[in-house]
């Protein structure tokens, strides 16, 4: 008999729902929010919101896509956290009704493991997956972590940020020269345009392998505000220089701690993750420093880089294979080590 997983992921903005059989995605529906564009930012409120109205149109269209009727699923996974509160609320609650409705186990993923483990999904049954032990390095709008991933279960953090993640940089410096939320795919596209060494932008000096982004952003807020008073069109004439220089020193504190942890732990595997991983520069930098280091990288496609329902599903099967149910009474939680 088939096992069929249903993921549910409303952490944030984007509501999705995935359906996975047999360890093969089946489909995998995201609906977006395009509200928070006008703020700069995603609005609590309006995201709980915007998932009660998209999530039972999302489950739905997972599963006419997935060819399977909700009486033949196994289990039911959802992300229990970290995110807002009122997000995962709301997909918590729409599992757990679901899951007593059909009478099937609950399984609780935590999101952070999801997006390392979402290098384990496959679309066909040949594709292939990372080896045990291998590092990643989890880069998205809220985190930035290296994980030596020793199992599906068991993952070590070995640096962090201390601060701002990576992501947030890259969407805070966006805003300061102008540039649509989130700002992170618009940097990345004008940085191709741009002279990366145009300008130059504090690094910070962290001991071991945690990170800090939090002097960077002060560095290039200071050099576009000092540069305004000297050419009022600054901005406007340095945009493309002024995102590929952004793009580069982000690139380079983000790999000079990955180096370290490589040769530290000597993994001959190498992932990356999170929705930051989805910037070319940042997958281009990878792949060239496991070339000179010798080690195989993996770069996931960019449809599962951000926030999507099949990594919650993946995560959920390999749980439902040991056993490894939730009680209908535990809560979300917004805040969560990996």
């Amino acid at each position: 008999m088939s096992t069929a997983i249903l993921g549910i992921e409303s952490s944030c903005d984007d509501t999705s729902a995935a359906v996975i059989v047999d360890g093969i995605l089946r489909s995998n529906v995201i609906a977006g929010q395009k509200v928070h564009e006008a703020y700069g930012g995603v609005v609590p409120e309006l995201a709980s919101r915007a998932h009660q109205q998209n999530i039972v149109p999302v489950v739905s269209e997972a599963l006419r896509q997935a060819d399977i009727k909700k009486e033949d699923l196994s289990a039911i996974a959802y992300t229990r956290g970290p995110g807002l509160l009122g997000s995962l609320l709301v997909g918590t609650s729409f599992a757990k009704g679901m899951a007593i409705g059909l009478d099937i186990p609950l399984i609780d993923v935590n999101h952070l493991h999801a997006h390392v483990l979402s290098h384990f999904i496959k679309v066909n049954p040949e594709d292939k997956t990372p080896e045990f032990p291998f590092l990643c390095l989890l880069i998205s709008g809220g985190n930035s972590q290296i994980i030596l991933v020793r199992s599906m279960s068991e993952m070590e953090i070995l640096g962090k940020t201390i601060d701002d993640a990576a992501g947030e940089a890259f969407d805070k410096c966006a805003k300061v020269v102008g540039l649509p939320y989130p700002g992170g795919p618009h940097v990345d596209r004008l940085a191709a345009q741009g002279d990366p060494k145009a300008f130059s932008f504090s690094k910070p000096h962290i001991p071991g392998l945690d990170y800090s982004f939090s002097g960077l952003k002060t560095s290039f807020l200071y050099t576009v505000r000092d540069r305004i008073k000297e050419n009022p069109r600054f901005i406007e004439d340095n945009i493309a220089d002024l995102c590929a220089s952004l793009q580069t020193t982000i690139i380079d504190i983000l790999l000079d701690k990955l180096q370290k942890a490589i040769n530290q732990t000597g993994v001959k595997d190498v992932a990356i993750g999170g929705g930051v991983s989805a910037n070319s520069g940042v997958r281009d930098a990878v792949e060239k420093l496991c070339r000179r280091m010798k080690v195989r990288a993996w770069i996931p496609p960019r449809a599962f880089t951000t926030d999507n329902a099949a990594m919650v599903a993946i995560a959920g099967y390999h749980k439902y294979l040991n056993n490894e149910f939730s009680q209908l009474g535990l809560p979300p939680f917004a805040r969560v080590s990996i």
